[in-house]
């Protein structure tokens, strides 16, 4: 059953990776990278400020939780775990992958940037409750994801499985925070008055 999901996996990794193009690999190298999005980040954080104020630091703290819990146990409870070669090391496809610019590490399983993403996205959903932002960060956990199908880096299992526990630690983060809300009697997600 196993060797069929893999062979699964890899059949669909290898038709999404050859759908490609030059200037695809540009807008997909520059989607996967993390400073394309420092002004989305900034933005956000914008935001965070203006409803927060001086509480901002509080949410910002969780975010940066969320980031390093999911790449931390992206690496040490399932790259290094499960030892999954990344199709572009993986010497039975290696010739088949369109690989962009470069490999990256050995193992694959699971994308710390699907884990990262979806938590950050995830956690920061919970925050806002707009349907319209919640679709928008979705979108940009997905796109992020799919760039590293695009990039040769990842099989669609590892991004499945890494939005999942990327999801889990942001909420698991959120319902954290809450909890501590509930210990301060509600004053680190009470917005601030003008």
């Amino acid at each position: 059953m196993i060797e069929f999901l893999s062979n699964i996996d890899t059949q669909l990794f290898l038709l999404l990776n050859s759908i490609n193009s030059p200037l695809w690999d540009t807008v997909m190298w520059h989607i996967s990278g993390k400073l394309t999005w420092v002004p989305l980040y900034l933005l956000i954080v914008f935001f965070i400020a203006k409803k927060y104020r001086w509480k901002t630091i509080w949410i910002l703290l969780a975010v940066a939780l969320v980031v390093l819990a999911s790449d931390q146990l992206s690496v040490h409870l399932f790259k290094n775990v499960f030892e999954r070669l990344r199709p572009c090391h993986n010497p039975e496809i290696r010739d088949l992958v369109h690989v962009v610019n470069r490999c990256g590490g050995k193992y694959g399983f699971v994308s710390s940037h699907a884990a990262n993403t979806f938590g950050v996205a995830v956690f920061l959903l919970m925050l806002f409750k707009k349907s319209w932002f919640s679709l928008a960060i979705l979108f940009w956990a997905a796109l992020v994801s799919y760039s590293r199908i695009y990039l040769g880096v990842h099989y669609p299992a590892d991004i499945a499985v890494g939005g999942i526990l990327g999801a889990a630690v942001g909420f698991g983060i959120w319902e954290l925070l809450l909890f501590v809300n509930k210990k301060f009697c509600g004053a680190i997600l009470k917005p601030t008055k003008r």
